[in-house]
This record gives structure tokens, C-alpha cells and sequence, in this order.
């Protein structure tokens, strides 16, 4: 018989050890759920999150309700209502939570038209025939527009040192603003009305619900938006007035202010602009 020599002796040894190595390896026991479960109690809900894609039934284990349950509650309670109505799981409505509290941080688009690309078209006459009370084409740069920001434009009525129709509270006026784009490349009407409007002392007020623009920058049956047209007056006698001053703007229906002036721009441009198709 052969005698093994000391090397191939420990050669032996080492690839036993391998082998046993090898089939403990294969035969050990992935860690229970528990450790799992006790794992994902102490995850923040962006790392479930990413824990969940590991495999499936990690992804079975950390979308599990009683995990995300107090995250939804605590972050998003208007939401947790859902589960009394469907049966959606607390995992699904964070992530309803998390993508509409991005959107409302998104910032709009920057406006592809400016004031500067805009003219306003103003004429007020009298219902019976009784005379133009003021009729100004004024582009938007030479107006002056209001120091908070909004879009609220004031120009001078050029009739007023004489021409222009005298006229009482009384009376009834058809009252129409345009606004053109571009040297007249398009034009919008924001307010087409008559009657008597609204007078106080030395101003008198008109206004106009605005149309819905269909692309998505205002929906439902009316924009939310309104066009307002304020003169001002000045008194010439027997309670008889000449129109000085036209303020031009666009409202918010809600709050009863004027918008922004990049959110008046990004309405108006849908109707100006002719890509829209307008």
C-alpha cells in the first residue's frame, strides 16, 4: 500500500472542509420573517420602499398595512378616507400622497407670451346712441401696470379734455375689451357686456366671468377667472361724468384679487397664441 504523504494528507483536509462548507451553504435556512418584520419597524418610508423591491416576498412583507398605516395617517390623514371606500392598501395611498404633493410643488411653465406682446382695446359707448364715452388702443408697455405685481393696468383716456360723451350713473353702457397679441397677429375679447355697472364716487366698475381655456390651464365650466374694467370719472355738472382713467385686469373669481401677472399671461396665451389653434 501506498503511504499519503503529509501535502496530500492536508490537500484532503482542506477540500473536506470545502465540502462541508459548501453543503451548509446550501442547506442553511433563509432567516425567518421575523427578523424581516423586526427589520421594517425601524425603515423609513422611503426606505420600505426601496426594501420592497428586493424580491417578491420582500415586497409582500414590507407593504404590509400595519407598516405604512402610520406613515399615511400621519402624513396624509385626508387620505386614509379611502379605506372605508375601496379596499386600497396603506402602501398605495402614500404613494398617492407623495406624487400629489410633488405636483402641487412643481412649479408652472414660464409664459411663452409677455406683457410687452400685448395691446388692450378699449370702447365704451352710451345704449342710446347717445355718444362714445371712451375708445382708447393703448399697447400694454405704455399703460401703467400695478407695483404689487399683479394684472392690473391703468391707462389715460385721451377724449377726456373734450370729446368724449358726458353721462349719468343712470345710464347704460356696452362696454368692450380686447387684447391683441403681437401687432394685431390675434386678439382675444375678455369682456363684451352692458348695463349700468357698479358706481361709487368717481369710479364705475364692469365685470365678466372668462372662458374656460381647454388645454388644461384652467378646466371646468368657467376659468375661475374674471375681467374686470374700472373708469375713472371726473364730474362735469348737473350729475353728469367724463371718463379720465381705464383700469384693465383679470381676477380671481375665489378671492376676488388680481392674479399674478405670469398666471394672467399663461390664460391669455391659449387663446393667443396660434399653435393653439386659435
Amino acid at each position: 500500500m501506498e503511504t499519503e504523504t503529509g501535502h496530500q494528507v492536508g490537500e484532503k483536509m482542506k477540500k473536506r472542509t470545502r465540502d462541508m462548507a459548501d453543503d451548509m451553504t446550501k442547506t442553511a435556512a433563509p432567516p425567518p420573517w421575523e427578523v424581516l418584520h423586526l427589520v421594517a419597524d425601524r425603515l423609513d418610508p422611503k426606505s420600505l420602499a426601496a426594501a420592497a423591491f428586493v424580491s417578491r416576498s420582500w415586497s409582500a412583507a414590507m407593504s404590509a398595512d400595519h407598516f405604512w398605516g402610520p406613515f399615511c395617517h400621519a402624513a396624509f390623514p385626508s387620505l386614509c378616507c379611502l379605506r372605508a371606500t375601496a379596499a386600497v392598501p396603506y402602501s398605495r395611498i402614500y404613494s398617492l400622497g407623495v406624487a400629489a404633493s410633488e405636483r402641487l410643488r412643481r412649479s408652472p411653465p414660464e409664459p411663452r407670451i409677455s406683457v410687452g406682446d400685448l395691446t388692450f382695446s378699449v370702447d365704451a359707448v352710451l345704449f342710446d346712441g347717445g355718444g362714445r364715452v371712451a375708445a382708447e388702443v393703448v399697447p400694454a408697455a405704455r399703460t401703467r401696470p400695478s407695483a404689487c405685481g399683479v394684472f392690473e393696468f391703468e391707462m389715460d383716456v385721451a377724449a377726456a379734455a373734450g370729446g368724449a360723451a358726458a353721462f349719468t350713473a343712470e345710464d347704460r353702457l356696452r362696454i368692450t375689451w380686447n387684447v391683441a397679441f403681437g401687432g394685431f397677429k390675434s386678439v382675444f375679447t375678455a369682456m363684451e357686456c352692458g348695463g349700468k355697472g357698479s358706481f361709487v364716487v368717481g369710479q364705475g366698475w364692469f365685470s365678466k366671468e372668462l372662458p374656460a381655456a381647454e388645454g388644461g390651464v384652467v378646466g371646468g365650466e368657467g376659468s375661475g377667472l374674471v375681467a374686470e374694467l374700472r373708469l375713472g370719472l371726473r364730474e362735469v355738472g348737473g350729475g353728469r361724468m367724463v371718463v379720465e382713467k381705464i383700469t384693465v385686469g383679470i381676477m380671481s373669481a375665489m378671492s376676488w384679487r388680481f392674479v399674478r401677472v405670469d398666471d394672467a399671461l399663461r390664460y391669455l396665451e391659449y387663446f393667443l397664441l396660434p399653435e393653439n389653434g386659435n
